[in-house]
């Protein structure tokens, strides 16, 4: 995987991507985004914010930015915005997710949906969600990860030739994942239609600038 491919596979997907992707995929983001119990006056970053899908779930009571790579995707975003009248949406930026522009500890939570099989480096992409999300504060990721059914799984490697055409990894492992990025991750669980996707659930383990030891976080 690499930008350039990306960005042509979602070019590609840009029109159609609603009808394909939309409704077979709305159950995670609905389940990430009531798990994500957002608070009055929180600051939400999603990173791959594609054609906004999951926008009009986050309660109108908090600040809500998205990033995309693809100005295509983003553009089928601010037609939604305009359309559904998200006034809590801050902003809507053309940025890569391996490299934001944001100052750190800038967000109470970030979460990323269907982008982490996506992305060239997951291991930078999580470095980057840790970065600019708060000590102690929350990361959120759905994505679809390499069956452990025998023939899917099968079917997946196959698949794998193709994941530049295809814009995403299909035989992506959940457990190298976890282990290569270290998130600290307590709530995982299958989300979608026959448990397609897992949805994951950790807590911003890094330390503050300051050195300052992580505030305490209590699983609700």
């Amino acid at each position: 995987m690499d930008i350039r491919a990306i960005e042509r596979a979602y070019r590609r997907y840009a029109r159609f991507y609603d009808v394909c992707f939309g409704a077979v995929f709305q159950p995670g983001r609905r389940a990430v985004v009531e798990r994500m119990d957002c608070g009055p006056g929180e600051r939400i970053l999603e990173v791959g914010v594609g054609t906004g899908l999951s926008l009009p779930l986050y309660p109108q009571y908090v600040s809500v930015v998205g990033i995309d790579i693809s100005r295509h995707m983003l553009d089928q975003a601010h037609v939604r915005q305009a359309r559904c009248g998200l006034d809590n949406l801050a902003a809507l930026m053309v940025m890569d997710a391996e490299n934001m522009a944001f100052e750190d500890d800038s967000f109470d939570k970030v979460v990323a949906m269907y982008v982490a099989s996506v992305v060239p480096n997951p291991e930078r992409l999580v470095d980057e969600m840790r970065r600019v999300c708060k000590p102690g504060g929350q990361i959120f990721m759905v994505n679809h990860f390499h069956s452990r059914n025998p023939l899917l799984g099968g079917v997946e490697r196959l698949l794998a030739p193709l994941s530049k055409q295809l814009g995403f990894r299909p035989d992506f492992s959940l457990d190298r994942f976890l282990g290569a990025t270290g998130l600290d991750a307590w709530n995982i669980c299958p989300v979608n239609l026959f448990d397609f996707s897992t949805m994951v659930e950790a807590r911003n383990n890094k330390q503050s600038a300051a050195g300052i030891p992580v505030p305490a976080f209590a699983p609700s």
